[in-house]
């Protein structure tokens, strides 16, 4: 039976659709109103409150947690300063990426993991011989992530500037600070899955309606609204940022090869530091660096008039989905095969239909031509797309 959040007392109150998932156990809001779209659109032209709490979070600490990190992610943990914040994959001995997530360095020799998926196994069996410990804190903290362009001015009329070290409206980009909030002690980063300006919140239990209550009056004047999983969904593949178990497969959930993929294949290489020392997946990921990944992970922007034209062959105005899709579809070019599209959704900011996907490495370079599947009244037809870096949506306000 799904759990409740410790916002829930809060969110169940403003969920008038009824509407809810379940994520990691716990009951998850879809969207609060009865369509998500005035939600998205918090997100991305004033700010929208998200309850993130059933993120999976774990505490390292000992004299061994860097040591035991470094053997476990891909990136080079000896260079994450205390207040720093990074996003990093971390793989199998094949070079297949289980999970993702962000780390917090919160002291000398403490850490805060979080992850879509149970990770304290994983953890654990790769910590032997090692001075460290690993703590499942998932229940014993609360998260919020405050994401949009009003977001700072928000926090910062009711956190605490005695006590913040940084002040909210000087924390940079994937730093975090402690700080105050209606009386109460909370870390504050200045991270989020949204792709623009935003904070996550995360304090104790204890404290979660209290929190909520502030920033939500704080947020009346600046147009905030609590934001469910339809919304952030937009916005994340807006952002170009991949969902487990919808853009890759963990590798620890599935025995199939064609299910898994590397970090090279997902567009994570930056992410992947060869030259740290050894880590699980390192020689692995190595030989693929020198021979190039199989697949590609890039963006694609469908043709509106294609569009048309395919709808129109039904005699039929366009009709596409009115939230995000995560169901893969085949992509083709020069009459092949040449990989599929995982997500995607119609872009109200951008006023374009763009979906994520992998395709092989000679199919995409940006500006090439490839046709997606689309289904109109169970009949596939194609679609002309092209090629595009990601992200789709970078405003310079997410790093300012």
């Amino acid at each position: 039976m799904p759990r409740y959040t410790p916002f829930y007392s809060r969110t169940s109150e403003l969920c008038q659709s009824h509407s809810w998932l379940e994520w990691s156990g716990f009951l998850a809001a879809n969207m609060y109103e009865l369509h998500h779209l005035r939600e998205y659109w918090a997100i991305r032209t004033a700010a929208g409150l998200i309850d993130i709490s059933p993120l999976y979070k774990y505490h390292l600490h000992g004299r061994d947690a860097l040591k035991l990190l470094n053997r476990v992610v891909t990136r080079d943990i000896s260079k994450l300063a205390v207040g720093q914040v990074l996003y990093t994959p971390w793989c199998d001995e094949q070079g297949k990426v289980i999970d993702d997530g962000t780390l917090h360095r919160l002291g000398e020799n403490l850490y805060r993991l979080t992850a879509a998926d149970p990770t304290l196994r994983w953890l654990q069996d790769n910590a032997l011989g090692l001075d460290v410990q690993v703590d499942d804190v998932t229940e014993e903290i609360a998260a919020l992530a405050l994401q949009g362009p009003l977001s700072r001015d928000i926090l910062d009329s009711i956190s605490n500037p005695l006590i913040s070290n940084p002040l909210i409206s000087n924390l940079q980009y994937y730093r975090l600070t402690q700080t105050t909030i209606a009386g109460v002690p909370a870390t504050i980063s200045r991270t989020g899955y949204t792709g623009d300006l935003g904070y996550e919140l995360w304090l104790s239990p204890a404290n979660a309606e209290r929190v909520w209550d502030a920033i939500t009056e704080a947020g009346q004047p600046y147009k905030l609204r609590a934001a469910g999983q339809l919304a952030l969904d937009m916005a994340r593949i807006e952002a170009g940022l991949l969902l487990v178990a919808t853009d890759f497969v963990s590798a620890k959930k599935t025995t199939f090869a064609v299910q898994k993929s590397t970090p090279f294949e997902l567009g994570l290489g930056w992410a992947v530091k060869l030259d740290k020392g050894n880590f699980v997946g390192r020689e692995a990921l190595r030989k693929e660096k020198e021979r190039g990944p199989a697949w590609a992970t890039v963006g694609l922007e469908v043709g509106w008039e294609s569009l048309e034209g395919v709808y129109r062959s039904f005699r039929m105005p366009i009709h596409l989905p009115q939230s995000a899709w995560s169901v893969a579809v085949p992509v083709y070019a020069d009459g092949q095969h040449i990989g599929k599209a995982t997500s995607g959704a119609w872009s109200p900011l951008l006023k374009k239909y763009i979906a994520l996907a992998r395709l092989r490495p000679e199919y995409a370079q940006p500006g090439a031509a490839v046709n997606m599947e689309v289904t109109v009244e169970a009949h596939r037809r194609l679609a002309a797309a092209t090629v595009v870096e990601l992200p789709f949506f970078n405003p310079e306000r997410k790093r300012a």
